[in-house]
């Protein structure tokens, strides 16, 4: 172990010891090595980079995707007292000058830029007369061109290992299988580097999925429920939609804002600022938002529309509960995403991009498997880490089939009315019209074309309609049916419908339904515990011997004033509130209540530059909470 580097994480940091496989990557980049990180989001990759960068000669180069996230990134190492700065077309030429006379003086210890930035002749000329201490690509699953968030420039990478061979690189991401990895690898050139694999599980995340039924009435159930005053990301597939979910959240008191690519750039800029800086701010967005997103307490990421991969999903879901603390993914889809997504798939071309026929097959495995996930009966995390390449031994008991085990039935019979249906309204009707024939409705299209006639006609009346939809759902997702090829939703047989029709294969599918039992979790008692901030306070506590640990009114009111006092700070500073110190390390201020400055530099998540700066403050307000002092300090 790296003596220095254990140094830097104490006084730097304020962290006591480093987690998985930090200190092993930090010593093979302080030796010169090139390697691939996988690690969850929140797992602690940025410290991997910027503590090899402390420690060799010269500045860290931060290869990061998304201008808009960089002054945030900057602004948060910055307030650990090291320098950094950024480049990008935010900067006037002047600032820019300013940023390239630092870097070749030696003064900055991390540069962050775009790779479309650094990709210009102009940036490589500069690099080249600068002395590197590492490269670091962040976000490197940007470079698979099967990925959801590829970007072409992350395929110009190669060029650093040409042109700077003796200078260490490292790529890192928290979302990649097996055949991301090897496309990192190969497109980066990083073969002979060494591959850390941090683990995929969050197992603060709790994972849920429910069928759809009027999606922004359940969405606001959810809310209303468990998540009241708390920040989270509301995707959706288009934009129209991001901005009437906003809307519709606004109008029932809950804050929300739009993102996505079709607004201006001062919107966008604007919308994100909020949501950074702001307690309780909800963002409705496309895939477009989050990525880079260092806000820790994000409370909840919900899905109204199904995402088009897993890999797409999991990395979404993992912008909830950075800091460790309990959040939900909540995942809202029904037979009607299906369709739109295979429409997407087959058609001709995307974005004015042709699409080939090995991408569209691609697409079509990526959302059948996202498919598989949804509707399986089994424990939730266990089927997401195994798609990763990942064991889970045991159920998790923090996923919907963990907590309120689903119920399946024998559903051979009703299968074969639904397949029967299908076959013989001539398998081109969508499963609204199926529905309508099965139980016996009298809509003016089943009476038009005779389909009141049919032998299956009203032979399953004694299901009601949401039964009939999951039933049909789950046979478009177990491929016993499948959406037309243009993509309208109209549904045929499959060769798997034949055993099953014939009676020689048993099928059991899950009985679905509307509201989960209550079962703890984030249940009856879990919704008062998070409406309140001593949630915080006893999860930063689990890790105590005292698990059960609950604080009491004057520990909670200590925590409130130390966030009123935060954001005050953070407001002066220019700086989001979470950039001053997590909630984490607020809840164990509140709970050691330490009153010198020896004492709060031994609270997780106290460094030396952070004590200087706001240590006489945060002491000042423990000591006012003590004596009982009403306003704190001033």
């Amino acid at each position: 172990m790296n003596t220095t580097a254990q140094s830097i994480l104490n006084t730097v940091y304020g962290y006591p010891t480093f987690r998985g496989h930090q200190s092993a990557v930090i010593d093979h980049l302080v030796t010169g090595g090139d390697a691939l990180l996988l690690m969850p989001t929140g797992g602690g990759k940025s410290l991997c980079y910027q503590i090899p960068a402390l420690l060799r000669e010269g500045t860290g180069i931060i290869v990061s995707p998304l201008i808009a996230l960089m002054q945030d990134q900057v602004g948060a190492v910055n307030q650990l007292g090291l320098k950094a700065a950024y480049l990008n077309s935010t900067l006037t030429q002047r600032e820019a000058y300013a940023v390239e006379s630092q870097l070749l003086d030696g003064t900055l210890d991390l540069l962050y830029i775009a790779p479309e930035r650094l990709l210009q002749p102009r940036t490589l000329e500069l690099l080249d007369k600068a002395t590197i201490a590492l490269f670091a690509i962040d976000e490197a699953h940007c470079v698979s061109q099967w990925g959801h968030d590829f970007r072409p420039e992350y395929l110009q990478l190669s060029v650093l290992a040409e042109r700077y061979p003796g200078i260490p690189r490292l790529a890192c991401t928290a979302t990649a299988d097996e055949r991301t990895r090897a496309e990192i690898l190969t497109n980066l050139r990083l073969q002979d580097g060494q591959v850390f694999i941090g683990g995929f599980d969050r197992p603060n995340i709790q994972y849920r999925v429910v069928p759809k039924d009027e999606p922004r009435k359940q969405l606001l159930k959810f809310l209303r429920d468990e998540h009241i005053g708390d920040a989270g990301i509301v995707y959706c597939l288009a934009r129209k939609k991001t901005e009437e979910t906003a809307a519709f959240l606004s109008q029932h008191g809950f804050p929300a804002v739009p993102y996505h690519a079709g607004l201006d750039a001062a919107t966008r800029r604007r919308h994100q600022e909020r949501f950074l800086n702001e307690d309780g701010l909800i963002v409705c967005a496309t895939i477009a938002f989050g990525m880079g997103i260092d806000k820790p307490d994000v409370r909840f990421v919900a899905h109204l529309d199904l995402p088009k991969s897993v890999e797409g999903y999991y990395q979404e879901t993992g912008r909830a509960g950075r800091d460790g603390l309990p959040a939900n993914a909540w995942l809202c889809y029904g037979l009607q995403d299906v369709v739109m997504l295979r429409k997407l798939i087959d058609s001709p071309s995307s974005d004015g991009v042709e699409v080939d026929e090995m991408h569209r097959r691609r697409s079509s495995q990526q959302l059948d498997t996202m498919l598989g996930y949804c509707e399986v009966t089994a424990c939730r995390r266990q089927r997401l880490l195994a798609h990763f390449g990942e064991t889970l031994a045991t159920p998790c008991g923090n996923c919907d089939t963990c907590l309120w085990p689903p119920e399946t039935f024998d559903a051979t019979v009703v299968a074969q009315k639904a397949l029967s249906c299908v076959a013989r309204t001539g398998q081109r009707f969508g499963a609204q019209h199926i529905i309508e024939v099965l139980r016996g409705g009298a809509a003016e299209r089943v009476l038009r074309l005779g389909h009141d006639r049919l032998s299956t006609y009203g032979i399953g009346a004694d299901v009601d309609a949401f039964g009939w939809r999951s039933i049909i759902r789950q046979l478009v997702a177990h491929g016993l049916l499948a959406l037309d090829p243009e993509g309208y939703g109209g549904l045929r047989l499959t060769s798997a419908a034949g055993p099953v029709l014939r009676g020689e294969q048993v099928l059991k599918l899950r009985r679905d339904i509307l509201t989960p039992r209550a079962a703890g979790g984030a249940g009856a008692a879990g919704r008062k515990k998070a409406k309140r901030a001593a949630n915080v306070l006893a999860a930063a506590a689990s890790a105590a011997p005292d698990a059960d640990f609950e604080p009491d009114a004057a520990t909670t009111a200590l925590f409130d004033r130390l966030r009123t006092l935060r954001k005050r700070l953070a407001s002066e500073a220019g700086v989001p509130p979470y950039v001053i110190f997590h909630d984490k390390t607020l809840a164990l201020m509140a709970q050691m209540r330490p009153t010198s400055e020896a004492a709060l530099l031994g609270i997780s998540g106290v460094g030396q530059a952070k004590l200087e700066r706001y240590g006489e403050a945060f002491i000042a307000e423990i000591r006012a909470e003590e004596s009982g002092v009403g306003e704190g300090v001033e």
